[in-house]
C-alpha cells in the first residue's frame, strides 16, 4: 500500500515516483514557474527528496495562469535559485509571496503548521542580501498541538496531553465522588421526580401528560392533559404513543395548575431528566417572574449529574440519554420507555444511584 501524507487542507495526496508522475502528465512546480502557471488545487501526487522533503504534483487540468505582476518585480533584479534537489526557484517580494500563500517557514511554524516541501520562491534581506526562503502553505502539514498546560506533550484530550489528563481527571473525580457520596439529609416525601411529555419539540408546544412521582415512589400525579391549541402531534406520537383521542377527555393543564402549585409548593426539591425542556414549559403555570425563579430553584437536573459522573468515571459512555443512564447503572425500566411515569420513576432511580447518601434514611 502506497503512504499518504494529510495536508492541512485535508486532502490526503498519495506518493508516486517521478517516472509515474511524469508518465501521468503531471506537473511539478518548476515546470509550473516556466510556463506561468499555478495550481488551483491540492496536489495529486508526491515524491520523497534526498534531504527528506518532497516534491508535489500536480494535475495539469487543474492549474490556472498566473498574473505576471506575482512572478516579476520591475525594480528587481530578476534571479533564479537552483536547489540542491535540482529545482530552480525565482526571486520575489515579500508583498508577492504572501498575496501567493508563500510563507517563512518560522512564520508557518508560528501557526502550527509544518514545511514538508522544498522552498517554492526567495527573497533577500536588504541589509545583507541573505536568502528567505519561502514555503506554500497549502502544502504544509498541521503539527500536532502541545499540551496547554506543560506544555511538553501532544494533546490528548480537553487541550491536555495524557499526562496532565489523568492529574486533572483524578482531582475532577475526587471532587465529583465527594459531591456525590455526600449526606444531604432530604426527607423523601419531599423530593419529586417529574416528567412532562409535549405535542412537540418547541417552546409553543404544549403539554399532553405530566407525571410527579415523590422519593418514597409514591405516584402524586400521572395524568393525560388536553391540550387547547393543539389538535394533531404526528411526529412526536411515534416516542411516546400518546394519540389526540386518548387526551380527548383529559383536564386542560389550566384545569390541573392549582393541583400542580400545591404539589410543588410542597417540595423541597423537584428533580427531572433533561430538565431544561420540562421547566421551559411547566413555569408558565405560575403568574410572576418571581414565582417561576421559587420554582426553578428547587429543580435539579439529573443529566447534567449523570454527564458529570460519566466524564470522570465512564469515558465510554458517548450518549446521555435517560435510556443511556438506565443501561449504565443497569437499571430495569418500570413501564413502557418514553412515557412519562416510565420515564420519572426511572429518573428517580439513576438519581439515588447517583447520589446514595442523598436521603435521610
Amino acid at each position: 500500500m502506497k503512504d499518504t501524507i494529510r495536508l492541512r487542507s485535508g486532502a490526503a495526496v498519495t506518493q508516486v515516483s517521478c517516472r509515474e508522475a511524469q508518465t501521468k502528465n503531471y506537473l511539478d512546480r518548476s515546470t509550473m514557474q516556466l510556463l506561468h502557471l499555478s495550481p488551483d488545487g491540492a496536489p495529486v501526487g508526491y515524491t520523497p527528496l534526498d534531504d527528506g522533503g518532497v516534491k508535489f504534483w500536480f494535475d495539469p487540468e487543474n492549474v490556472v495562469g498566473t498574473d505576471p505582476e506575482l512572478w516579476y518585480a520591475p525594480d528587481a533584479r530578476h534571479e533564479t535559485l537552483v536547489l540542491p534537489s535540482g529545482t530552480p526557484i525565482e526571486r520575489t517580494t515579500v508583498r508577492r509571496a504572501a498575496s501567493m500563500g508563500f510563507l517563512t517557514k518560522e512564520r508557518l511554524t508560528a501557526m502550527h503548521l509544518e514545511v514538508i516541501e522544498e522552498p517554492v520562491a526567495f527573497s533577500r534581506r536588504s541589509s545583507d542580501k541573505s536568502i528567505i526562503y519561502f514555503y506554500d502553505k497549502q502544502t504544509t502539514v498541521r503539527m500536532p498541538l502541545m499540551c496547554v498546560r506543560c506544555g511538553k506533550d501532544v494533546r490528548f484530550k480537553k487541550k491536555l496531553c495524557r499526562a496532565c489528563y489523568e492529574e486533572d481527571l483524578a482531582v475532577r473525580r475526587a471532587e465529583g465522588d465527594a459531591h456525590r457520596s455526600q449526606h444531604y439529609g432530604m426527607d423523601r416525601s419531599r423530593v419529586l421526580f417529574f416528567d412532562l411529555e409535549l405535542t412537540g419539540f418547541y417552546d409553543h408546544d404544549e403539554i399532553i401528560s405530566i407525571s410527579i412521582v415523590n422519593a418514597l415512589g409514591d405516584v402524586i400525579m400521572d395524568t393525560l392533559v388536553h391540550p387547547i391549541h393543539t389538535k394533531k402531534w404526528n411526529r412526536t406520537v411515534k416516542i411516546h404513543g400518546i394519540t389526540p383521542e386518548m387526551t380527548a377527555d383529559a383536564r386542560t393543564l389550566e384545569e390541573l395548575t392549582p393541583e400542580i402549585k400545591r404539589i410543588f409548593a410542597d417540595a423541597d426539591n423537584i428533580i427531572a431528566y433533561g430538565v431544561s425542556t420540562d421547566y421551559s414549559h411547566i413555569k408558565y403555570i405560575y403568574d410572576t417572574e418571581e414565582e417561576r425563579l421559587a420554582l426553578k430553584d428547587k429543580v435539579r437536573d439529573c443529566a447534567n449529574e449523570f454527564v458529570r459522573y460519566t466524564h470522570e468515571h465512564r469515558p465510554d459512555v458517548e450518549h446521555a440519554s435517560l435510556t443511556d443512564a438506565m443501561a449504565c447503572f443497569e437499571i430495569e425500566w418500570d413501564g413502557v420507555a418514553h412515557t412519562s411515569i416510565a420515564d420519572t420513576i426511572g429518573c428517580m432511580k439513576v438519581w439515588e444511584k447517583l447520589f446514595p447518601n442523598y436521603y435521610a434514611d
